[in-house]
C-alpha cells in the first residue's frame, strides 16, 4: 500500500504544489502545507474507493487542509507508517515561477479563500460538475462566482 501511495504522491504531486502555492507565501509554508496535505492523503488514502475521480479526492482534502491550516495553527504530527520518505517529494518542486504567473499568484492570494479553490480548479480544466462535487456547491453558483472572480481579478492586476 505505500508504494502505491508514493507513486500516486509522485504522479500527482503538481496538484499538490499547485493547493500550496495558492494558499501559501513562503517556501516554508509551502514546504510545511505539503506535508501536511501528504499526511491527510495517507490517512484518507486506506478509505479511497475509487467513486470520485482519484484528482477530485485528492483536490478535496487537499483544499480542505490548506483552508483548515489557514483558519488554526497546529503543529505537525507524524502518522505511524509512513516515514520521511513520502515528504521529500516536495524537495523536487518548481521553484521558478515566471514573474506574470507569480503577479497572477499575488492577485489569487488576496481572493477568499474558496474564490481561491475555484480559480486553481478552473485554471486546471475542472467542469463545473467537478468544482461542484469538491467544493459542496451547485453548478450554476459555480459559474456566477467565476464571472465574479474573474471580474475581481482584472480589477486586482489591472488589466481591464
Amino acid at each position: 500500500m505505500k508504494d502505491q501511495f508514493l507513486k500516486l504522491i509522485a504522479e500527482n504531486q503538481g496538484l499538490i504544489f499547485k493547493v500550496c502555492n495558492m494558499y501559501c507565501n513562503g517556501r516554508e509554508d509551502r514546504e510545511d502545507l505539503f506535508q501536511d496535505i501528504v499526511l491527510q492523503l495517507w490517512r484518507s488514502y486506506p478509505n479511497f474507493k475509487g467513486d470520485a475521480k482519484l484528482s477530485t479526492w485528492m483536490y478535496r482534502i487537499a483544499i480542505n487542509n490548506a483552508i483548515t491550516r489557514l483558519r488554526k495553527t497546529g503543529r505537525r504530527e507524524k502518522f505511524a507508517g509512513l516515514d520521511d520518505e513520502a515528504f521529500n517529494i516536495a524537495a523536487d518542486g518548481p521553484n521558478a515561477i515566471d514573474e506574470n504567473i507569480s503577479q497572477m499568484f499575488e492577485a489569487i492570494k488576496k481572493l477568499t479563500e474558496i474564490e481561491r479553490a475555484l480559480t486553481m480548479l478552473y485554471m486546471d480544466d475542472c467542469s463545473y460538475r467537478e468544482i461542484a462535487e469538491i467544493l459542496g456547491l451547485s453548478e450554476s453558483n459555480v459559474g456566477f462566482k467565476l464571472n465574479q472572480i474573474k471580474s475581481k481579478l482584472r480589477t486586482l492586476i489591472n488589466i481591464g
